[in-house]
């Protein structure tokens, strides 16, 4: 089976006609890591954990716990926020997406008050987005959602990733 390649171009026009585009690649504010937001090995890409940025990369609300600051529209507008995030920077490290060959596996974080339980609600428009852009061959992961008790800066989501390359 061929698995047809999607151009960054092909994603720009395909993410235009949603009303979105994607950020400038997201550089971790202040304290810097000793860890690089991509690694590529070969031809598997681990894409550390995003979190929801604004059109121009910077880091962007709400702010607050799932389920008590901040209620599952505004989670799942994270959650995509951070999937075009995610994109932007595999599009920065590997030049053009249509390099991509798979979208492997998304782990999917929220920021959960105690008794918000509904984690896969959190990420599925962003899950959609990705199979709307890149195609089922392509865009189609496995994925976990969890909830956990705090996420950096108090955002509600943060999502990391892994790819293959062609």
């Amino acid at each position: 089976m061929t698995v047809m390649s999607v151009s960054s171009a092909q994603i720009g026009t395909c993410l235009a006609a949603r009303g979105l585009r994607l950020p400038p690649p997201w550089k971790i504010p202040s304290t810097p890591i000793p860890a690089s937001l991509i690694r590529v090995v070969g031809t598997r890409v681990f894409v550390s954990g995003h979190v929801p940025t604004d059109e121009n990369g910077v880091v962007t609300g709400p702010y607050g716990k799932v389920g008590a600051e901040v209620d599952l529209p505004a989670a799942r507008h994270g959650a995509l926020r951070t999937i075009l995030s995610i994109v932007a920077s595999v599009e920065n490290t590997v030049g053009d997406l249509r390099r991509v060959k798979s979208w492997c596996m998304l782990r999917c974080m929220v920021n959960s008050a105690a008794d918000f339980t509904d984690f896969p609600a959190v990420f599925s428009e962003s899950s959609r987005l990705l199979l709307d852009v890149f195609g089922d061959d392509i865009g189609a992961h496995a994925r976990v959602a969890i909830g956990v008790a705090g996420l950096p800066w108090n955002l509600p989501v943060e999502i990391e990733a892994e790819l293959e390359l062609s």
